[in-house]
């Protein structure tokens, strides 16, 4: 007898726990609003993502045409990046056989690893007048659209998280009461404390062109470790 108010019990926090959720992704007093699926944030992020390699592609190749190799420049090896040291999966195949914690902080990592480096590259070529105003604000945007895909990987792991963690209770309501707390099984996911890289002096030695071609090529690896983390979290996206 004493299974079945448990039960119940278990099954109001879940629903309690969905009152949260809808909180965290929709804002209240916003009548059309629709709480976002996980797979919806992870979209969002996804697209972010692309934006900004497009962004980086753009302002690469106006940097080549403004500041074209010199004649001595020429068939030189091109500049380490300063993030060639970190261990990365090479590949697709590669990145759907670790572990979704590692996929996330290895993204967090590479997204820590930028954020100073970007911001000293504005300050930088804010010098440079040859370059057009459209190039400026390419500049800034890919640093502040940085900033805000870091905080999006953020949340929505976090949310993918919590989803589990209803998930659970509505279907073992009994052994996560008696558990005291649901098992964080996606733990560390969101968490990207000492994941960021100091500046190396790589990254401030490398021509500006050199410096947006190895973000350009981060940032394609950030992109696609999304979509395969999205999958790995949510399988039933036929991906």
């Amino acid at each position: 007898m004493a299974a079945a108010p448990a039960r119940a019990a278990g099954r109001a926090d879940a629903v309690a726990a969905l009152a949260l959720l809808w909180l965290l992704v929709c804002a209240p007093g916003n009548a059309g609003c629709h709480p976002l699926t996980v797979a919806d944030l992870f979209d969002r992020v996804i697209r972010h993502s692309g934006r900004i390699h497009s962004l980086s592609t753009a302002l690469y190749a106006e940097l080549e045409k403004h500041f074209p190799p010199r004649d001595n420049e020429l068939g030189r090896p091109a500049r380490k990046c300063h993030t060639s040291g970190m261990l990365t999966p090479n590949g697709k195949e590669y990145a759907q056989k670790i572990p979704r914690e590692e996929l996330t902080h290895v993204i967090l990592k590479l997204l820590q690893a930028w954020k100073e480096p970007l911001s000293h590259f504005n300050q930088h070529i804010e010098h440079h007048q040859e370059l057009p105003d459209d190039s400026l604000s390419k500049a800034k945007q890919i640093s502040n659209m940085v900033h805000e895909l870091k905080t999006g990987v953020e949340k929505v792991t976090e949310k993918a998280r919590f989803f589990l963690q209803v998930e659970l209770l509505f279907l073992f309501p009994i052994q996560m009461q008696s558990m005291g707390i649901i098992s964080n099984s996606l733990n560390g996911m969101a968490s990207s404390e000492g994941t960021g890289l100091s500046i190396s002096n790589e990254a401030n030695m490398m021509s500006d062109s050199d410096f947006i071609h190895c973000f350009r090529r981060d940032s394609n690896k950030v992109q696609s470790y999304l979509k395969i983390l999205k999958c790995r979290i949510m399988p039933e996206n036929s991906c």
